[in-house]
């Protein structure tokens, strides 16, 4: 499986130098703003990728979350506040707008928790939606300007695609820290034998709750970016479709892996903002493709790819015989 194993690290170097090059090898500023949505959305993807792919629990209510954390970072720039304090303050929020959700919702499993989730997040948007008060109602708030870290102005698009790529990188490190260490064991078992982990002595609630906590860190992040990306805020980005489009993105990507969330953060992307410019029923494509990954490749993009690389690479090995204990080559047909 060595060669398999090179394989997967050429295209890991490979996607991270593609990222890298993407505002140089595209000069128009629209591209770049998109790959610049690719990221943030990858971002969000990734954090509800950590209780779909690796908890096994399906959230309809994540695009609450990730409108909490952007309409806090907002609320309080267009109060006259700092930067820092702002995105501290929205990241705050965050955090403790999910420990809410996951008190709530892992009091159940399977279609329970789906549906406690959506009606969290539809709470979440009817607040956004008519606590005009605060947050403005359909004419959401406006952000006057966008940080400058370190003295670097994030103002252009190359600049904000930069800071976005810094941090997608320090993101999926870190989702993969996470994943990999015994605590994303746990989880797992959690999501494969929950019983079974019960009886062995694991907290399955704790660790599923503290799954929602990374969860809920990741998709502050992603708010966050949102808002600085379009330097606004409004209550279409916290409705239903806003979650099941995070959702398309983890199972046509491929739930339980690293890179999944981007490839299908770009599928989503790219047809809904590029494609459809050329393509009135654009809808329907992305339905027609999502279909068609179901159908050909149920385990994802990525996953799928895996499989299929795997599958030419057992195919073009040269096959072997045992003859009285010895292997010999066979020729091939």
């Amino acid at each position: 499986m060595r060669p398999l194993a090179t394989a997967r690290r050429v295209a890991i170097a490979g996607v991270i130098l593609a990222l890298i090059a993407v505002p140089y090898a595209i000069s128009g500023v629209y591209y770049v703003n998109i790959a610049s949505q690719v990221l943030l959305y990858a971002i969000f993807a990734l954090g509800l990728n950590v209780l779909v792919g690796y908890a096994g629990l399906v959230s309809l209510g994540h695009a609450g979350l990730f409108g909490v954390s952007a309409y806090v970072v907002a609320y309080l720039l267009a109060a006259g506040y700092g930067h820092t304090i702002a995105i501290l303050s929205a990241l705050a929020a965050g955090l403790v707008v999910t420990a809410g959700f996951a008190a709530l919702a892992l009091r159940a499993a399977g279609i329970s928790f789906i549906m406690i989730t959506l009606a969290l997040g539809e709470i979440i948007w009817g607040l956004a939606y008519r606590w005009i008060s605060l947050t403005n109602g359909d004419n959401g708030i406006s952000v006057a300007s966008r940080p400058a870290p370190f003295g670097l102005s994030l103002a252009s698009a190359r600049g904000f695609y930069g800071a976005t790529l810094v941090i997608f990188l320090v993101t999926i490190v870190a989702t993969a820290i996470f994943v990999r260490s015994p605590f994303g064991a746990a989880l797992c078992g959690t999501r494969d034998q929950p019983r079974r982990m019960n009886a062995l002595g694991y907290h399955v609630w704790m660790i599923r709750f503290w799954a929602c906590m990374f969860s809920g860190l990741l998709t502050s992040i992603a708010g966050i970016l949102f808002v600085y990306y379009n330097e606004f805020i409004s209550p279409q980005a916290l409705a239903l479709t806003a979650s099941a489009e995070g959702l398309l993105m983890v199972i046509s990507g491929g739930a339980g892996t690293l890179l999944g969330p981007l490839v299908g953060a770009a599928l989503v992307v790219i047809v809904k903002n590029v494609v459809s410019a050329y393509v009135v029923r654009w809808n329907f494509m992305l339905g027609a493709i999502f279909v068609a990954i179901v159908i050909f490749m149920p385990e994802g993009l990525v996953p799928g790819a895996v499989r299929l690389a795997r599958e030419a690479w057992r195919a073009g090995r040269p096959k072997t015989a045992s003859t009285n204990g010895s292997s010999v080559l066979e020729p091939k047909p």
